[in-house]
């Protein structure tokens, strides 16, 4: 028979209900009947001892928070009865907790398109990329003239990268945009890039350009519209042509699965995502880092509650003071703007039935399995190794998406209960944490691990999630790009001039 209820570690003092239960249903814990006191809905937590008030209450075998008040056996723990134990930033000891991964090589690989510096797309698409937000309008103009001219013959699309950005911004701020950037002129999955400007704001298109690096000259282009004496659309698209002239050339050939980099993100959490869709994410991480592959998890804010299983996974020392440092800038980030630490859970969170802070953080992490940390990166920066990498960046689903992609992640995989339909500049594939949304919402929903509270296994899923994300990988539109949603967001913190 179909398990109604989850026991998820053997030290918990709650359960999760996979069905919504109702007042009086009795349920088996472990040999004990436990009486429920409350209709309880599905992805919600019932208590399955008595508590003191203060006491803490234990899932995935940590403390999520403690009871606010005297609380028995099967009541409905929720945002009302129990509250975070988070406060400020705290002192951490190196304990080291290393679990090298038993994965076998399988040697995979999938079609990408090979640039001229070895790295690898998974897309050849070309891209306008305004330094500053005065030439969104004309950056979009563009855009839709090359798709209508072209019918994105022979290549992925076309697409402009609106932000607000690249002028009357101070110093953080400012070279936070000029990163991000950077960095999307310089991701492979772009075939072609023409790089526009006003000519007059702070993001100064020569210094600009050489924060690129040593780029290739023939696939990244620049056009300063305030230079061009008459049309600047038709001098955009004389720039255009040649580029599309040059995209349209690149074909996919098979490469192994080594190359492939994939960010971990969660939005729209309920109470499934813990038990499903991130733990399923973590395996496939697991499995691709064991392939020699990428992968990258960011959400600071997420981590609060779960921060310490994440430093102790840290390759050496130093890996485990740079994720220190990343999690207590990021506390002293929200207290600087006098914000708690722990005010996390939106409102479809807890209605999902996440109560704390620590409740999502425990199974936001669980997206980037149990390999050994062997990277950490601040906002902006751009990967350097493979396997597990942490990238600072906020919770927010738009800006942490694109400071995903930002670093060099060809795809992002995101969880969600709730169901959200967008995407960032890169393919971002939505799994569902439960069969209900995956029924409701099958246009946004890429992979459904809510097949896991309905009798699959994680040993039969996981090779199907696999396939899955490498035939995206090789070409299969995620459903963000079947619905054409696409969009960047730039991390903001001081002052607008």
């Amino acid at each position: 028979m179909q398990a109604t209820f989850l026991k998820i570690n053997p030290a918990d003092s709650v359960v999760v209900c996979l069905v919504e239960k109702k007042k009086n249903e009795v349920i088996d814990v472990d040999g004990k009947q436990i009486v429920l006191n409350q209709d309880t809905p599905a992805g919600h937590k019932v208590l399955i001892k008595d508590v003191a008030e203060g006491e803490n209450i234990i899932k995935y075998g940590y403390p999520i928070g403690h009871a606010l008040k005297p609380m028995k056996a099967g009541d409905w723990v929720n945002e009302n009865n129990l509250k975070t134990n988070l406060s400020g930033t705290l002192e951490y000891t190196y304990q080291p907790v290393n679990e090298e991964l038993s994965i076998a090589n399988e040697n995979r690989s999938f079609k990408g398109y090979v640039r001229k510096n070895g790295d690898v797309g998974v897309r050849n698409e070309i891209w306008i990329v305004p330094t500053v937000g005065c030439v969104n309008g004309i950056a979009e103009k563009l855009a839709q003239k090359l798709r209508q001219e072209t019918g994105c013959q022979d290549i992925d699309s076309v697409y402009a990268w609106h932000h607000n950005y690249g002028c009357s911004q101070l110093s953080g701020d400012h070279e936070n945009t000029r990163k991000v950037l950077r960095d999307i002129c310089l991701h492979p999955n772009a075939g072609a890039v023409l790089v526009l400007s006003l000519g007059c704001e702070n993001n100064q298109p020569d210094d600009f350009m050489k924060m690129l690096g040593d780029y290739d000259q023939d696939r990244i282009k620049l056009l300063v519209t305030q230079k061009v004496e008459g049309d600047e659309v038709e001098a955009g698209m004389e720039i255009l042509r040649g580029l599309y002239a040059i995209a349209r050339q690149d074909q996919r050939q098979e490469v192994p699965v080594s190359k492939l980099r994939v960010g971990l993100k969660c939005g729209g959490s309920d109470g499934f995502s813990g038990i499903t869709a991130n733990p399923l994410v973590g395996e496939f991480s697991d499995w691709l880092v064991a392939q020699g592959g990428t992968s990258v998890l960011t959400e600071v804010p997420e981590m609060f509650g779960a921060e310490t299983i994440l430093m102790n996974r840290c390759r050496n020392e130093q890996l485990f003071q740079q994720t220190v440092s990343m999690i207590n800038n990021f506390k002293e980030y929200f207290l600087s703007h006098g914000e708690p630490v722990g005010e996390n859970p939106s409102p479809g969170n807890k209605a999902g039935g996440i109560s704390t802070l620590e409740d999502k953080a425990l199974g936001c992490t669980q997206k980037c399995g149990k390999a050994p940390v062997s990277g950490v990166m601040e906002y902006g920066d751009r990967l350097q190794h493979t396997g597990l990498n942490l990238l600072s960046a906020p919770g927010n689903d738009l800006v942490a998406a694109t400071a995903l992609a930002s670093c060099g992640c060809h795809l992002v995989l995101f969880t969600t209960g709730r169901g959200t339909p967008f995407g960032t500049f890169v393919p971002t594939m939505k799994i569902a944490t439960n069969p209900t949304l995956a029924a409701r919402k099958p246009a946004w929903v890429d992979f459904s691990a809510g097949q896991l509270v309905e009798g699959r296994t994680m040993q039969e899923l996981l090779p199907e999630f696999i396939n899955k994300v490498l035939s995206v990988a090789s070409g299969e539109l995620a459903r963000n790009e079947e619905n054409d949603y696409r969009e960047i967001s730039i991390f903001k913190n001081g002052v607008t001039l």
